[in-house]
């Protein structure tokens, strides 16, 4: 029997994939939450053998919580479950040693597919999310330009910004700039949309 934990904020969905899942002979539900910083906790009570993660929640996304798991050294193989077709998100995904990614409105049967082959050690890539990645490329934000964007994004002043990160409010601006630049976006909340857009934010 393979022990699965679901996390999906949305408690209809949640439900009915719970019970679907529960329909297949070989795999038993055993926990589910409903936000991303709850997760950790449930993995280390429930001991799943698959921790199937929507990409949305409040709390930590699935991305988070991946890498979380990771770093605690979580035994449970992971599978994304996503809405988002956004080659960024794949390619963190995948580094943060997801085996699964599978399309939010996929049929239960895939999903169940999917779960089955990361507990047997594979991976599960919905075909036109690995499409889009490739077709993508890689991400050319640095670091720095990344966590400024997502502060630009959460409507974070410049002067605030560059207190937070030790910087001066010039080189806030130029790392902007240069992120404005890479993207061919024509100002800042132009290139906050386009990286979230492409799931590099």
């Amino acid at each position: 029997m393979i022990r699965v934990l679901l996390a999906d904020d949305e408690h209809l969905i949640r439900g009915a994939v719970a019970a679907l899942l529960g329909l297949e002979p070989d795999l038993e539900v055993v926990a589910e939450v409903g936000r991303g910083d709850e997760v950790a906790a449930a993995v280390a009570e429930h001991d799943p053998d698959v921790a199937v993660l929507d990409i949305d929640m409040p709390g930590a996304n699935g991305l988070t919580v991946a890498e979380t798991l990771r770093d605690q050294g979580a035994r449970c193989s992971v599978c994304i479950l996503t809405s988002f077709g956004r080659p960024g998100y794949l390619r963190r995904a995948m580094a943060a040693g997801v085996r699964g990614f599978v399309a939010k409105d996929a049929p239960t049967e895939e999903l169940a597919a999917a779960i089955r082959k990361v507990h047997d050690g594979g991976r599960y890539l919905d075909a036109e999310l690995a499409a889009s990645a490739m077709a993508a490329g890689d991400n050319p934000l640095t670091g720095r330009e990344r966590e400024i964007l997502r502060l630009t994004g959460a409507g974070t002043e410049t002067a605030r910004i560059a207190a937070l990160l030790h910087l001066s409010e010039g080189t806030v601006r130029n790392y902007l700039s240069t992120a404005m630049a890479k993207l061919g976006v024509p100002n800042r909340l132009a290139a906050v949309r386009a990286a979230r857009d492409m799931g590099w934010i």
